[in-house]
């Protein structure tokens, strides 16, 4: 399949007929959104123009090698690539197999950037974390976060059996014009955060808890029923989507500033 620069240029040339530049314009999207068929997977090419961030690569349930495919292939359209939720092996191959991939290992990520990528957007999100427990799923959203163009703050290990240490910190965190906060076991620091700042919080539910934390769903309640005001809650472990709606409001703060 052929993109649409290399569809005109055989046109130009007389190297391709109009019937046929037809036929693989139609198939490069150009007739609604754009969408490769790889057969196992259908890439979303239009998602950026649509929604300003590209499709990101959920990778529990994939092959490596399936992996690798749509990195590849996601490279020819855009100008970073994110896999999410990839194990140490999976990961080893597709850095083997593709030029530029970085492997981060808390966060369970891969991504790959064209070019340096700067922090495009003004202000910062503070990335909150109960305990070190919750990293993997911080993580995710700091990264996801600054995948976005956001910086990031991390102020990590911070829950309420030593309420002390986030005090310490509190400054920081008020000066986000997001905040992430990720806590386990029964999910109080998001209730706490509530009433100690002025800036709207994410708050994400872990599955780290003994058993009446029922995988997360302790947490999860917990949040969903704060009493504290500018709190909205993604589902538990989902560090991706508590970073990219962090990003969303970091990145539409600077548009207005």
């Amino acid at each position: 399949m052929m993109d649409l620069e290399k569809i005109l240029k055989l046109v130009q040339t007389g190297d391709l007929d109009i019937d046929e530049a037809k036929k693989q314009i139609i198939k490069e999207g150009g007739s609604g959104p754009a969408n490769l068929d790889l057969g196992f997977a259908q890439l979303d090419i239009d998602r950026e123009k649509r929604t300003g961030f590209p499709e990101v690569i959920f990778g529990e349930g994939k092959t490596p090698e399936q992996i690798e495919a749509i990195f590849r292939r996601l490279m020819e359209h855009t100008d970073r690539v994110l896999a999410t939720r990839v194990d140490a092996a999976k990961a080893a191959h597709v850095v083997a197999n593709v030029a530029g991939v970085t492997y981060h290992e808390t966060a369970r990520a891969l991504t790959w950037f064209k070019r340096p990528l700067l922090k495009v957007h003004d202000g910062y999100i503070a990335v909150v974390c109960a305990g070190t427990s919750d990293l993997p799923v911080a993580e995710e959203a700091a990264l996801t976060a600054e995948c976005l163009g956001s910086h990031v703050e991390r102020v990590y290990d911070v829950g309420v059996a030593g309420i002390h240490r986030l005090f310490r910190r509190l400054e920081l965190i008020r000066g986000a014009n997001a905040i992430v906060v990720v806590a386990g076991m029964e999910g109080a620091l998001a209730s706490v955060m509530g009433g100690l700042v002025s800036k709207p919080i994410v708050a994400v539910p872990t599955s780290i808890g003994y058993g009446a934390n029922l995988a997360g769903i302790a947490p999860l309640l917990s949040m969903l029923n704060s009493c504290s005001p500018g709190i909205s809650v993604v589902n538990i472990d989902n560090g991706f989507g508590a970073g990219y709606y962090a990003g969303l409001i970091n990145k539409n703060m600077s548009k207005r500033a």
